[in-house]
Formats: structure tokens, sequence, C-alpha cells
């Protein structure tokens, strides 16, 4: 098993309901598959560097998992057929970025206590 990991932005303009839905949606799919979740983090609200479907800003979001390398391909095919979702980006972690990603998770969790 591969480690993973995909940022996603959603649209602006969906409720607090839609958002906590979606990304619930892709949650599942991917524990579906048989992958192992080892982060989830919401960034919130973000200003985008360009216009997406003109849009200035959007909800941010962190996945990190493993799961098998054939898994990604039909995993971003539900990406592209989401309308609510404007972009997305799923990385392959070596071991550098894994322990780096380790590092990043200890130190939010030790900034929210």
């Amino acid at each position: 098993m591969n480690h993973y990991e995909t940022v996603f932005i959603l649209n602006p303009v969906l409720s607090d309901t839609q958002i906590k839905e979606t990304v619930k949606k892709f949650e599942d799919y991917l524990v579906s598959k048989g992958a192992e979740m080892i982060s989830k983090e919401d960034w919130g609200l973000k200003k985008l560097a360009y216009t997406i479907q003109n849009k200035k800003s959007g909800f941010y979001h962190l996945f990190e998992y493993k799961v098998d390398g054939q898994t990604i391909a039909p995993f971003e095919l539900e990406f592209r057929r989401d309308d609510s979702i404007m972009r997305y980006l799923t990385v392959a972690l070596d071991k550098h970025a894994v322990a780096w990603a380790e590092k990043r998770r200890l130190r939010n969790n030790a900034s929210k206590k």
C-alpha cells in the first residue's frame, strides 16, 4: 500500500451541510476501497491565487491515506464527476514527505491544545 495525500477545493457557495456530505462521500469511497485514513484536515475558506469557475475563494480539505495504486484513478474520476469540486491534487508521498506530514500533524495537534 502506498502513502498518498489529496487536497481538494470545494465550491464556496455550498452550505456547511453540503460540504460535510461531500467530504464524507469521498472519505467513504476511499474506505470502501480498503484505504487506511491517516488524517483529514479542514483548512477552511481560502482565497484562490486566480479565479476558478468565476470564484475567488474555495473550501480546502486534505486527506492523508494509504491505499493501493489502482484505487487512485477511479478516485480522481469521482472528483471530476462531482460539480462541487473545483480542483484536486493527489500526490504519492515518499518516506521524507511522510515524516514531514507526521511532524506537521503533531505540530497542528499541539497548537490546537
